[in-house]
């Protein structure tokens, strides 16, 4: 089945309005037409299984164009509406793409080779007015290439996630039953639309029926707080960043009512227990979502169910409906509880592969299970734990040394917004810890350093001691929200 059709099986008639806001807004039946247009056109223009890449902040014109795109049968490479240059000029090569929509925001800021076929929102309003839909049909097999979703690679090179229309519908249903997702539901969306998280929020909300309202001033923590409460949001969803500033930054947010807000979702790495804490503490009524995914697995693989939450604290949970997990030592082989290795897992929402890397796709699936590259445990009762990236893992005097264990110590100081441990290399130790530490106001720079080593020596062996002490102004985070390392 096309995912287009999955999304508007019951939906496509609806006069109710999918995107909400005061900039824009679109009915289910408006952009179900609109985007079958988009399609059409696409099918007689260009053809099928052609990439084509969409680089714009989210908006009617990125979904509409997204939406499109897939009901095509070709493919849509989704894009960082802040791509550098380079990375640009590399995805264009690598896909072979000739057809760019892009929006006018962002336009200028590119030099986009003379070949290639360029579509802006005007472009496209045409493309509604004129074309016809009669006697429209594309067959897409369910494994077909939906989109392909462009990570950074460990060099440093962009890395293609090649996600098929099965994918995203297995893990589109899985969200929706876990979070009880229903047409009554209005999602606010701070996460970006080339980022898998943010993606499955546009998913799961056009499957059930909901509504979403679009902010992309993050930053501007007032209009996201008006937002929730005037549009009467169901749901929010962050990476540790927005609840850190959130529970930080802002004065109000911990005092503000939020009489609609059923749930939060929290993934795109590890919120640190504190600051969960604080979270749950300030709004009892509001059940917290920790979730795990990855880019290789559609977007998410767990979930804590917020009744566990205190119980379980720093568990990612259990997998989703129909995901299997099991962890394994360096030999392959399954561990005990609480035994440390590398987590796998398995599901019809793992990736097809990485896009032309045939090697690193072995590497990272095999027999059917996806390497995900976190170290983690599974206690007794079936709740996993991350330590650790495999690759972030520090080895001090010969011993392993787990960041987040630290982390988690130095954030237990009230004036620590954000902690990140890293290793140096160190003549002694071979490997010594830094902390690099982001403080919310001002502070004296020596009283608080004395004060953080004081609560990590009663807390910690003396080999995970930090050695050095960074202080940063402020908390670096990528256009999709996740801190900067």
């Amino acid at each position: 089945m096309n995912v287009f059709d999955y999304f508007f099986k019951s939906t496509q008639n609806l006069e109710k309005d999918f995107l909400l806001g005061s900039k824009e807004t679109i009915s289910f039946n408006k952009l179900y037409s609109n985007s079958l247009k988009i399609a059409a056109f696409l099918n007689r223009y260009i053809g099928a299984e052609k990439n084509i890449i969409l680089i714009s902040p989210n908006s009617k014109f990125f979904i509409t164009t997204y939406l499109g795109i897939l009901k095509s049968g070709n493919v849509c490479v989704p894009l960082n509406f802040a791509i550098e240059q380079e990375n640009l000029d590399f995805i264009i090569n690598t896909t072979e793409c000739d057809t760019i929509f892009i929006a006018k925001s962002v336009r200028s800021k590119y030099t986009i080779p003379s070949y290639i076929h360029v579509i802006e929102e005007k472009d496209l309003e045409q493309i509604i007015d004129n074309q016809s839909i009669e006697d429209y049909y594309v067959e897409v097999k369910k494994n077909q290439l939906a989109e392909i979703i462009f990570t950074s690679g460990s060099t440093g090179i962009p890395k293609g996630v090649m996600i098929s229309h099965e994918n995203i519908i297995a893990n589109t249903n899985s969200i929706i039953s876990y979070l009880n997702l229903t047409s009554k539901d209005i999602m606010c969306v701070v996460l970006p639309f080339f980022y898998c998280y943010g993606l499955s929020l546009l998913h799961t909300h056009l499957r059930v029926g909901g509504s979403i309202i679009l902010n992309n001033s993050f930053m501007f923590l007032g209009a996201v707080l008006n937002d929730l409460k005037d549009y009467r949001c169901t749901g929010f969803a962050g990476v540790p960043s927005h609840f850190q500033i959130l529970l930080k930054k802002s004065k109000t947010f911990k005092t503000t009512s939020f009489p609609d807000l059923r749930y939060v979702t929290q993934a795109g790495g590890k919120l640190h227990s504190v600051f969960i804490d604080e979270f749950v503490k300030a709004f009892p009524k509001i059940e917290f979502y920790v979730m795990y995914g990855q880019t290789e697995a559609t977007a998410r693989l767990s979930y804590l169910d917020p009744k566990m939450i205190h119980k379980k604290m720093n568990s990612i949970g259990k997998p989703i409906p129909n995901v299997k997990f099991k962890i394994v030592d360096d030999k392959g082989e399954t561990t005990g509880v609480n035994q440390e290795g590398e987590l796998l897992a398995k599901g019809k929402n793992i990736m097809l592969g990485y896009y032309k890397e045939e090697e690193e796709t072995q590497n990272t699936i095999k027999n059917g299970w996806l390497y995900t590259g976190d170290v983690a445990i599974v206690d007794e009762d079936g709740y996993y734990y991350l330590k650790a990236r495999k690759k972030e893992i520090l080895k001090v005097a010969g011993k392993r040394v787990s960041p987040k264990e630290i982390e988690e110590v130095i954030l237990s100081v009230e004036e620590v917004m954000d902690c990140t441990i890293s290793g140096y290399d160190d003549d002694l130790f071979g490997e010594a810890i830094q902390a690099t530490i982001v403080v919310n106001g001002s502070f004296d720079e020596e009283q608080l350093k004395e004060k953080i080593l004081h609560i990590c020596s009663k807390k910690l062996a003396i080999y995970k001691m930090p050695q050095k002490v960074v202080f940063e102004k402020a908390l670096k985070v990528s256009a999709t929200g996740k801190k900067i390392k």
